[in-house]
């Protein structure tokens, strides 16, 4: 398992995004390292967890428990033989491109050694967005990624460090429960009715998806339908 490519993206004008001032991050290129990575701070204020990588839209992107974004090159390979289309690595926004990882079966609080320094923790699945269906160029792109239901993991940084491309990744914790990313990324769009089971998961969920998960268990019960 390893960190295939490290990608750092710079804003960009786009048409293709509702962001005030008409930029995004989300055009990420494979970089060599060394990069810094650490907690970017809340969201709404921090942006990405890698210095030198822009996050332009604050409201739904950054901050600590989405300061990293990884999605496997598998997975890419995947789409590029449905698409008929190649997609270099960073394509999907992804700040790591693993390499032997299953990401989208990661569990919700499991970490990940990343070289010699650096410690992440599973936050929750992406929720795809008009700018990533802007920047693929494919229609009805949300839905099809959506429905595809593997969405890659967003991470927040547990021990900072310096990452490079090439370096090892190691699971050095996984949960007891078997929450998956997918499995959450399921309950927060297309099956509502897991979200009961979501909340094994507990407070290593990204604060956003505990919370979705808890207001419908209020309002609906906790038995997963």
């Amino acid at each position: 398992m390893k960190l295939l490519s490290l990608n750092l993206g710079r804003p960009k004008a786009v048409d293709y995004t509702d962001q005030a001032d008409g930029v995004t991050g989300i055009d990420k290129r494979p970089v060599d390292g060394p990069v810094r990575v650490s907690a970017p701070g809340p969201k709404g204020v921090g942006a990405s967890g890698l210095a030198g990588d822009a996050v332009c839209e604050l409201r739904h992107h950054g901050g600590d428990h989405q300061a990293v974004y990884a999605v496997a090159r598998e997975d890419l390979d995947d789409w590029e033989r449905e698409l008929g289309r190649p997609l270099a690595s960073g394509m999907f926004g992804e700040n790591l491109t693993t390499e032997g990882v299953d990401v989208s079966g990661a569990r919700i609080g499991e970490r990940w050694r990343v070289g010699s320094e650096v410690v992440l923790e599973v936050t929750s699945g992406r929720i795809p967005c008009l700018t990533f269906q802007g920047h693929l160029g494919e229609k009805g792109w949300v839905r099809r990624f959506t429905a595809k239901g593997a969405p890659g993991a967003y991470l927040r940084v547990i021990e900072p460090g310096e990452l490079r491309a090439g370096d090892p990744i190691e699971i050095v914790h996984r949960p007891d429960h078997d929450v998956t990313v997918a499995l959450q990324f399921r309950a927060s769009t297309t099956e509502r009715g897991l979200l009961p089971k979501v909340l094994e998961a507990g407070d290593a969920l990204h604060p956003e998806a505990l919370k979705h998960a808890r207001e419908y268990v209020e309002k609906y019960g906790g038995d997963v339908k």
